[in-house]
């Protein structure tokens, strides 16, 4: 199965460190969180990625190369300056991707979540991995009954927050036109539907989104 790896956004809630720097190329504990990433996937299996480029996106690029020394071959999908945000992305790099079925992970996230658990073939449109609420998200994105995905209802029920790690079917971008939109409303309508499947993993999992999250990881990566 293919994966499209997320990697580019602005990182505006990161500045100044992506002034120069684009977030994927971050160093965590020694290694950059995109070529963890790549690596974990090849670990599991999955060999052919595309990755999306927009700002600074050559940096990545020169860095990661064809991917032949990590094990994987990579394509990259350029995007205009200002890029196509999330849904934008995913569609404009449909042309590069295999099969029905393609995983999606987000560059910027750090997680022991194990890729071997993604399924080739989910049931529903979308397959999600959803986490415990972080602080920067108390409210949640998603409620999760029994295996399936529903939009947040505002009520009492327990909700969950999507990781940015998903599968999806070609169908569920059936109706989108390329163009500049994120990925939210679209989970969101199929999950209405009861289109959404997916687990809730309580690992370990953070979303580098800010130079305080950044160094918090960091501190809890050199606890023993």
């Amino acid at each position: 199965m293919d994966v499209l790896i997320l990697a580019a956004g602005r990182g505006e809630r990161m500045r100044p460190l992506t002034d120069r720097v684009p977030k994927p190329l971050l160093d965590i504990g020694g290694i950059t969180l995109i070529e963890r990433q790549i690596a974990r996937l090849v670990e599991a299996g999955h060999r052919r990625m595309v990755i999306n480029l927009a700002h600074l996106g050559r940096q990545i690029a020169d860095r990661i190369g064809d991917g032949t020394r990590y094990g994987a071959r990579i394509t990259y999908s350029p995007e205009p300056p200002g890029a196509l945000d999330t849904g934008g992305g995913i569609v404009q790099a449909l042309r590069y991707l295999h099969g029905e079925c393609f995983a999606v992970v987000n560059a910027d996230i750090w997680t022991d979540f194990a890729y071997r658990q993604l399924p080739a073939a989910p049931r529903a449109a979308a397959w999600l991995v959803l986490v415990d609420n972080p602080p920067h998200n108390r409210q949640g994105d998603f409620e999760l009954l029994d295996g399936t995905v529903r939009p947040k209802r505002h009520t009492k029920a327990r909700t969950l927050t999507f990781s940015g790690i998903g599968v999806y079917r070609r169908s569920l971008f059936d109706a989108c036109v390329e163009g500049r939109f994120p990925l939210s409303p679209i989970l969101v309508d199929a999950a209405s539907r009861g289109d959404v499947d997916g687990i809730h993993y309580r690992g370990r999992w953070s979303d580098v989104g800010t130079p305080e999250r950044l160094a918090s990881l960091r501190a809890s990566l050199r606890e023993p």
